[in-house]
């Protein structure tokens, strides 16, 4: 494969990307836009279950980010048999992990949730949720280490097929499965875990099949199963074990917010998870061109060319900007035009208390926009234990602040989710310097 850094170059790479990460994105925001029709008790569980969910795939994806930073090396360096073994490696890892984490979710759920829930109703709903959603998590991990391969390889093609049928298919068991239509059982917030973990398996299964016919993939031997390569994985796990942990840091101080906002009382959390959705929808752009930018950073590194990082850094975190402020200034400046037609007028209240933290949700996508791609362009250079220390630092940072606000007698919701904006400001801050060393501003 060939890359450059022109704009054609990183959008003919990331769009691929954008649209395929948003997997669990469009999962959680379907779950949650079908539950705020059942119940205001349904709704706000899922806010805060489904956010857990986000943390559990998030390891998955981590792990497989190591696996693509590998691939993309691999292909930069005209290695195509190390890309396949990279890959297998990636599969066999992801497995044994997806076994311990539903173990996890089996027998230590209970616990984590009765030490951060204080209703009654949020904790036996999410229970509820968990029981049916954790069986997903096998298809997730492998799926995860499918979509590696492609990103990894800057082939991202197929995974917008496959997303497209994952959501499809999602919406229709989420209308089936929750409401009791179609002949199928009324499950409530059940059947929105069921509907989610079918749909997994059913996108995994496609994205298999279409592996096993892919005539490109002969070059990387994917049709044969190495065995067990020790020395990968192990690199793999050195990879991926800084950029896990920041997944868990980042996800987990995003738990941590809605655990605290809990305290405000149920509407809180309700109107909050309002402002998850439409923050899910926004954060699309970023996470897919952040993505892509660890296959870019990756290659030109691979390849010795490190002055073309700090120009695709600048130039994708430009076009991110671009593309989220396109998808995000219509619901901010006109929220009331573009809410009620997805939401409906049943519970107007919850829109209307959501208008202010709309406005936060603006500082926090400019932010986020620059944040996150100079962020994951250390994760891509391979600076990832690096890049733990930064986003452990923020994310204390953070949650010390979201603590004193929500604990204050003078705090609000919406000052509460301003605080992110501190956080993304300060991940741009220490990763914009780290860029500024002389080893990445011109040829050597």
């Amino acid at each position: 494969m060939e890359l450059g850094t022109s704009y054609r170059s990183i959008w003919k790479v990331s769009i691929p990307i954008i649209i395929g990460s948003a997997a669990q994105n469009v999962v959680a925001m379907t779950d949650s836009v079908f539950l705020y029709y059942r119940s205001e008790d349904d709704f706000a569980a899922i806010g805060f279950v489904a956010t857990f969910y986000i943390i559990v795939a998030a390891i998955g994806f981590g792990f497989s980010r190591g696996g693509q930073i590998m691939i993309a090396h691999c292909a930069g360096q005209g290695k195509p048999a190390a890309v396949g073994r990279s890959f297998y490696s990636t599969v066999y890892f992801e497995l044994a992990l997806a076994l311990g984490v539903f173990l996890f979710m089996t027998y230590g759920a209970y616990w984590l949730f009765a030490s951060l829930v204080d209703s009654d109703i949020i904790f036996y709903k999410s229970l509820e949720y968990l029981e049916t959603r954790k069986w997903g998590v096998f298809a997730s991990y492998l799926g995860v280490a499918c979509i590696a391969l492609y990103t990894g390889i800057a082939r991202p093609v197929f995974i917008v097929v496959d997303t497209v049928i994952l959501a499809i298919t999602n919406i229709f068991l989420d209308h089936a499965l929750i409401f009791g239509k179609y002949g199928f059982p009324e499950m409530g917030i059940a059947g929105a875990g069921l509907a989610s973990t079918i749909s997994e398996y059913v996108a995994l299964g496609i994205f298999l099949v279409y592996m096993l016919v892919d005539r490109k993939n002969r070059v990387y031997k994917i049709n044969r199963l190495p065995g067990w390569n020790r020395k990968i994985i192990r690199e793999i796990i050195g990879l991926s074990v800084p950029i896990v942990t920041m997944s868990v840091v980042g996800l987990g101080s995003a738990f941590f917010f809605f655990g605290l906002v809990e305290n405000f009382g149920e509407r809180a959390l309700a109107v909050t998870n309002i402002v998850r959705i439409a923050y899910l929808i926004f954060s699309i752009p970023a996470w897919g061109f952040s993505t892509g930018i660890n296959t870019l950073v990756s290659y030109f590194v691979g390849r010795g060319e490190r002055y073309n990082v700090k120009i695709v850094l600048w130039k994708t975190a430009y076009m991110c900007l671009g593309v989220t402020l396109m998808m995000g200034l219509p619901i901010i400046l006109f929220p009331r035009e573009v809410l009620y037609p997805i939401l409906g007028d049943g519970r107007a209240y919850l829109i209307e208390a959501a208008y202010p933290v709309f406005w936060v949700l603006l500082g926090i996508l400019v932010t986020f926009s620059f944040g996150s791609i100079f962020f994951n362009g250390l994760i891509g250079a391979g600076q990832t234990k690096k890049a733990l220390i930064y986003q452990t630092s923020c994310a204390v940072l953070y949650m010390v602040l979201i603590f004193v606000v929500v604990r204050s007698g003078w705090g609000n919701l919406t000052l509460a989710w301003s605080v992110e904006i501190v956080y993304w400001v300060a991940m741009f801050g220490l990763s914009f310097r780290y860029f500024r060393r002389p080893r990445w501003r011109g040829r050597y």
